[in-house]
């Protein structure tokens, strides 16, 4: 175990100019008394780690020390062989380069792992697009990562509802979400006053944003034209996709729910909400719910897309959830009720 961290520890500083304790000590998950150790355990054994003394202080490896232990073991080669998305790739224009890699990396490896990537690909295979949805490839995705990797700004015609919009874009990343491709861009100067009047869009595509923020989200099936621009952009070094997507998924999603409704439900009525509705809201609502009553039954507030929405959402749950408002819904919910009656009770 201690050997592994070495190694890692190793591979780290030899991959950044310096790292400070704490940083090594997050990424190792020991504690920074432990990297000193390690470090101190380095060094008698020949390594050449120097430790910058101060607040900007950090470790580093000197004279241009390169270690040879890159060999891969089976569970590493075959972790390597998953990280590739072949769908994704292939979408992107990628998939030549992607096959040229892996075939450098089955050279390079030792014979008795050679049949990592076959493993692999016999124990995971990634299907990212939703159920009941044939997946396409939007035409213009290729030039758009094209753009992403080489960091170089984009002129582009957005389709947004019945009209189009110019806009010339820093495109930061690509995300393909249930089996539909959304950019990351940061919106340039030839955007222009318009950015402010994307409120209201639908999805997470243009104008869900933070105050402050001109960072967007573009579905990319809506582009109908894409034309790289000469010049490149300088990447915002704290940009996080990862992390921007997961605040903007959460943002949009919480900013659909613009409809509430008065639900009473039973026990069972109360642990299938999260289920048909949409869970954080479920959640929430069921948090903030008050006592059972004396037969059970929960009454909770919960927020909706719109009325029609709940109707098919809770339109589920049948006999286990009670609506009591707003009163044009539960009028509608004791038609339904009329109706099943009519039919079932002969």
């Amino acid at each position: 175990m201690r050997a592994a961290r070495l190694i890692r520890m190793v591979l780290l500083l030899q991959s950044r100019p310096s790292m400070t304790g704490a940083e090594l000590a997050r990424e190792l998950e020991v504690s920074e008394r432990t990297v000193a150790r390690d470090v101190l355990s380095l060094s008698e054994a020949g390594v050449p780690v120097y430790a910058d003394r101060g607040r900007a202080g950090g470790y580093r490896l000197i004279g241009g020390y390169r270690t040879r232990l890159t060999g891969l073991g089976r569970s590493e080669a075959e972790a390597l062989f998953l990280s590739g998305v072949p769908g994704a790739l292939r979408d992107m224009g990628l998939a030549d380069a992607a096959s040229a890699a892996r075939l450098k990396v089955s050279a390079a490896l030792l014979p008795e792992l050679r049949d990592a990537a076959d493993g692999a690909a016999q124990r995971f295979h990634l299907d990212a697009p939703a159920w009941y949805r044939e997946p396409a490839t939007p035409e213009l995705l290729p030039a758009v990562a094209d753009a992403v990797w080489d960091d170089r700004r984009i002129a582009a015609r957005y389709r947004r509802k019945d009209t189009e919009v110019e806009r010339e874009l820093e495109p930061y990343g690509l995300v393909l979400k249930a089996g539909v491709w959304y950019l990351a861009a940061r919106a340039g100067s030839g955007a222009g006053s318009a950015a402010g009047t994307e409120a209201g869009s639908e999805a997470v595509t243009e104008g869900v944003t933070e105050a402050g923020s001109d960072m967007r989200v573009y579905r990319i099936d809506r582009f109908t034209s894409v034309t790289p621009l000469d010049d490149r952009f300088t990447r915002g070094p704290d940009f996080d996709l990862p992390a921007f997507w997961a605040e903007r998924a959460a943002q949009f999603a919480r900013s659909i729910l613009r409809d509430e409704v008065v639900v009473r439900l039973t026990p069972d009525g109360a642990r299938l909400l999260r289920h048909v509705t949409d869970r954080a809201g479920a959640e929430e609502a069921l948090a903030a719910a008050g006592d059972p009553d004396e037969q059970g039954r929960t009454t909770v507030t919960l927020p909706v897309e719109s009325l029609d929405v709940a109707y098919s959402q809770l339109l589920g749950l049948g006999p286990e959830a009670e609506v009591l408002a707003p009163p044009e819904l539960r009028e509608r919910f004791a038609a339904a009720a009329g109706r099943m009656q009519g039919l079932y009770g002969r």
